[in-house]
């Protein structure tokens, strides 16, 4: 092999995780160098340089002692993190403006639905009841972003555009022009009091594992013309308690929710979000990412670190993103 080669690691069932399918993308955006479908048992593992994975099983990538360079698929980098065999290599994440705009059309589409009661009007149609109700502005309406990286700050800065009053949290300081930005533990509960809908999109880390609770969403605002406030998490399932998301809907202490990500995936049959008529679920597919977009975007950054130069969205292990 002139080139070192890349292995392609992917788990997925759905028709976008296709193994061939990258592997075909691949093929054509990376020149003559081998794109290897793993496993393979005709490989030899000191050829691999780089991986491109997806969900890979812990220990799967060990045995590649030559690799300089793990690529995620996905914006997630969770379960790579769990992995303790995993390669002491630069693990990269995929942050393309493909998977940036998604993210921000889901973000947008569940504000907008909540705020322009779609739930009720929905239910009105199937019971064929012309009863409209006062519809608020979005300046009434205050936006929460958890999270203010890439897909955050694009997302609140649309929503702002669109008339909502957006302000983001995040762990360490951020500045984002007419966003109010909160930051550290200290002010968390500031945030929460002005947030009508909360939105997650944080990382998965030991920190915000079931970070979405009780104790958070009792803090949000109580006095919009929502009545209860409402949850939006496209983050990761592992930040949200969902024992606490269920009793908290039939309660009242949450109006409704929108769940894209769940701590069991696929979600059991008999899981009661199926039902429950505050929520609206979606199978993990926010910002499902376009094979094209990220295959380029690996293919890029492959060559541009062998010319030498620095590669991107390097994930900070200390952090977990």
């Amino acid at each position: 092999m002139s080139k070192g080669a890349l292995a392609l690691l992917i788990h997925g069932g759905s028709d976008n995780w296709s193994p061939q399918r990258w592997q075909a993308r691949f093929g054509e955006v990376c020149g003559d160098r081998p794109v290897v479908l793993l496993p393979d048992a005709s490989l030899d593992p000191a050829e691999v340089h780089y991986a491109a994975v997806w969900k890979p099983v812990p220990g799967e990538l060990a045995g590649f002692a030559n690799l300089r360079v793990i690529f995620n698929l996905g914006a997630g980098v969770d379960a790579l993190m769990a992995d303790q065999t995993l390669p002491d290599v630069p693990l990269v994440r995929v942050a393309v403006d493909d998977l940036t705009s998604r993210m921000t059309e889901y973000v947008v589409l569940h504000v907008l639905m909540h705020h322009r009661q779609e739930l009720y009007l929905r239910q009105s149609q199937r019971e064929k009841r012309w009863a409209p109700k006062y519809q608020w502005a979005a300046g009434a309406i205050g936006v929460g972003i958890m999270g203010l990286g890439t897909l955050g700050a694009d997302a609140a800065d649309v929503l702002k555009r669109l008339g909502f009053r957006v302000a983001g949290w995040s762990r360490s300081e951020k500045r984002i022009d007419g966003i109010e930005c909160f930051h550290g533990a200290n002010q968390l509960d500031a945030f929460l009091k002005r947030t009508d809908i909360l939105v997650s999109l944080l990382p998965l880390t030991p920190d915000t594992r079931h970070i979405l609770k009780r104790d958070v969403f009792t803090k949000l605002n109580r006095t919009s013309p929502l009545g209860a406030p409402v949850l939006i998490n496209a983050g990761r399932g592992g930040l949200q308690n969902e024992a606490d998301i269920l009793a908290c809907l039939d309660d009242g202490t949450l109006g409704a929710v929108s769940l894209d990500v769940f701590g069991q995936e696929p979600l059991p049959p008999d899981s009661p979000f199926w039902t429950h008529p505050k929520v609206v679920l979606t199978p993990h597919n926010a910002a499902d990412t376009d094979a094209d977009a990220i295959s380029r975007y690996v293919a890029a950054q492959i060559a541009r670190f062998e010319q030498g130069g620095a590669l991107e969205n390097v994930v900070d292990r200390g952090r977990g993103y």
